[in-house]
């Protein structure tokens, strides 16, 4: 079921309803609406997988209760590592079997050698990347005794299953998420009118900014081969902000749907565009991922806290994992490699954490604005452009076809005027125009949680910005239900 279709506008209203009107006086009967609810939201794409989250879930709860009690270490370790192959084991089947098949049978050819096995037709369950790894770190945190394992499976089934953040996060952690389920939920006014506004950004973010973007980005990025360099870098800018509106937007979308339910879920994006650096950019983007390769990949393998060998070790493993999470393509293997080659010498000269307190123009410390001066704009830029240049192996078909693209923009062709042929004269003006007033709110909303997160106190200018955004969501989406890039994911 997408955020942008009619089901989950139909969906999203009757739970609401049961849950706040009919159940609210039982915690357990609102957990319990919570799995029947997102178990029908994950099925509505294929029923079929509800399995493997419900054989996910069982798993992880059974090695949890037997972590309270085990003491002796080595069975401790054993439970771990159940939990860590079955979880591992069904993402490494369905999403890089025929990754490995493929890389093999061309290794071996490479040698002389000649093998044809069959490759399986296998459908990668939608958002098993993302609750795989929320489920596997309540496993790691309470082997760590970092967390009470619980003893409710219901509550337990709500958090692995919750649906406004099941298929493509944000990744949530088990000491911030499950917790809420065991606590009575009031209905607080203001805090669901933010989740509102949050959703009614979200959307915005998804079928006015990623999907116009997305138009241009997939018909340069097809017909790469005949165009010139400057229109291939409109395409792979568009591109940079399709995939931002479409993560982010699905983010906001969650964060803002679990806040109508009494929940807090943690922030996914921070307005990484606005990024100085690299290291800034990965703090701001994608959080619950980075945070997470950060706790259970990068600190377990020694941090920071080792030599410098070791920590550009390290820290090459993490962007690799990363990229590798990604997808079964080298595409995303080189994407994660390069933002590892943009972070090293960050981290060598030790100004990987230099803007950690500010954003662009704010000071988070202090709580006061300063005028940026000219040289945190021109790193802001390069920042962006080093992104879009990164972000151009992410959508690529293959290494061939990045390599292609990327060729074809360093040459004459360059300095030529975008050809008409891009099938859009009125639609990348409008593309742009869109862009531009989505820059606008970005900076201004830059110290908030969202965009829309304050707005002017008279109610008429609020109402206002209200039907601006209801008025460009209905003049600019278009009519067929886009899915969200990261639901591949």
């Amino acid at each position: 079921m997408l955020f942008n279709s009619i089901d989950f506008a139909i969906f999203l209203p009757i739970v609401f309803i049961i849950y706040w009107f009919l159940v609210n006086r039982n915690i357990r009967l609102q957990n319990l609406l919570v799995v029947v609810s997102s178990y029908v939201f994950y099925g509505w794409w294929d029923w079929r997988f509800l399995s493997l989250i419900i054989f996910s879930t069982l798993i992880d709860y059974s090695v949890g209760r037997k972590l309270k009690t085990e003491e002796n270490q080595k069975r401790r370790d054993l439970l771990l590592w159940i939990s860590i192959i079955v979880n591992l084991g069904f993402l490494g089947f369905f999403k890089y079997y025929n990754f490995f098949l493929d890389n093999f049978i061309s290794s071996f050819s490479f040698f002389g050698g000649r093998i044809t096995p069959n490759s399986l037709n296998i459908i990668l369950p939608v958002g098993i990347s993302f609750y795989t790894f929320q489920t596997l770190s309540y496993t790691i945190d309470v082997y760590k005794r970092k967390l009470e394992p619980t003893t409710d499976i219901i509550a337990f089934s709500a958090f692995v299953s919750f649906f406004p953040q099941l298929v493509a996060g944000p990744i949530e952690r088990a000491t911030n998420l499950l917790p809420q389920f065991y606590s009575k939920r009031k209905f607080d006014y203001p805090k669901a009118v933010d989740g509102m506004r949050q959703i009614l950004w979200g959307l915005f973010k998804k079928v006015v900014v990623a999907d116009n973007c997305a138009e241009i980005a997939n018909y340069v990025f097809n017909n790469s081969n005949e165009l010139g360099g400057s229109t291939l870098v409109i395409g792979a800018v568009c591109f940079t902000f399709q995939i931002y509106g479409d993560f982010s937007g699905y983010s906001d979308i969650a964060i803002g749907t679990s806040r109508l339910f009494g929940f807090n879920l943690k922030q996914n994006f921070a307005f990484p565009y606005f990024s100085r650096n690299i290291a800034e950019f990965w703090r701001r983007w994608h959080i619950s991922l980075s945070t997470w390769f950060r706790d259970y990949l990068y600190i377990p393998l020694g941090g920071s806290k080792c030599g410098t060998w070791k920590k550009i070790r390290n820290t090459l493993i993490i962007f690799i994992v990363s990229g590798f999470w990604h997808g079964a393509n080298w595409t995303f293997i080189i994407w994660g490699l390069l933002n590892a080659l943009y972070f090293i010498p960050l981290l060598i000269t030790n100004k990987n954490r230099k803007e950690i307190n500010t954003i662009v123009g704010y000071d988070f410390m202090n709580k006061s604005y300063y005028r940026p001066p000219i040289l945190e704009f021109a790193r802001m830029l390069l920042t962006f452009l080093l992104c879009v240049f990164a972000w151009i192996f992410f959508r690529a078909e293959n290494l061939n076809h990045a390599f292609q693209f990327i060729g074809s923009i360093f040459n004459q062709s360059f300095f030529m005027l975008p050809q008409k042929g891009l099938g859009v004269g009125l639609q990348l003006s409008t593309t742009f125009f869109i862009l531009l007033v989505f820059i606008i709110v970005e900076w201004r909303g830059r110290i908030y949680h969202h965009d829309l997160e304050r707005l002017p106190q008279v109610r008429l200018l609020r109402w206002t910005s209200y039907a601006l955004i209801v008025f460009f969501i209905g003049m600019f989406m278009y009519t067929s239900e886009n899915p969200f890039i990261y639901f591949q994911f």
